[in-house]
């Protein structure tokens, strides 16, 4: 049982702490929102990780192995929505900062909570690399297909829950940010930066050969 909470807490962590497109848009979501709407946000990408994990250990290599084939066309599925987001996060930062400037309009309302966590569960289950990589680590583990409903439960239990913890993290790094740059021009700033992140991510994972 030990060894399977370890397990499922170094494939948590393993997965989680790698900040790519996903915590970046967690981070800046964060900043630009409330700490409520982003530990939602943190809790969605969390949720997917968990899901990830279960369908690993129900399913092992041959989930991995039927999977494998759709690993392009979602790849570029995932290349469209980072691109998207970028691009929306961009001209939306533009338009609020305009609209404050000229005070023409109001600024649009903030992504709420339960629309964060479906978002950020959405952008994360459309990365098939988690399930490779749950699944390569639960063979030969304890929580491959040899180990008891327990063992998986626990594996898959720790997995979320380290996911989750450094999401959350994340996002309350994103909060202070936000508080930290009160100005509309700091968060003009902030998200444009997250939106060319996002891009160069997006490219990069478009020219990687598959």
């Amino acid at each position: 049982m030990n060894a399977a909470l370890l397990a499922g807490l170094l494939a948590g962590y393993g997965i989680a702490v790698p900040v790519g497109a996903v915590g970046t848009y967690l981070v800046s979501l964060a900043a630009r929102t409330s700490l409520r709407t982003g530990v939602s946000a943190a809790l969605g990408v969390a949720t997917a990780d968990g899901l990830y994990a279960l369908a690993a250990v129900l399913g092992g290599s041959a989930l991995a192995s039927a999977l494998r084939p759709a690993l392009g066309p979602l790849r570029w599925v995932c290349v469209l929505v980072l691109t998207a987001l970028a691009a929306w996060g961009a001209a939306r930062a533009v338009r609020q900062y305009r609209g404050r400037r000229l005070t023409a309009r109001t600024a649009s309302p903030p992504l709420g909570p339960l629309r964060a966590y479906a978002a950020l569960l959405g952008i994360t289950l459309l990365n098939p690399t988690t399930v490779i990589y749950f699944a390569a680590l639960v063979l030969g583990s304890q929580g491959g297909p040899g180990a008891g409903a327990a063992e998986r439960a626990v594996f898959v239990t720790a997995a979320f829950a380290a996911s989750a913890s450094w999401q959350v993290l994340l996002a309350g790094g994103g909060a202070l940010l936000g508080r930290a740059l009160t100005g509309h021009r700091g968060r003009l700033v902030t998200a444009l930066v997250a939106s060319g992140v996002m891009t160069a991510l997006a490219l990069r994972m478009a020219l990687t050969p598959g």
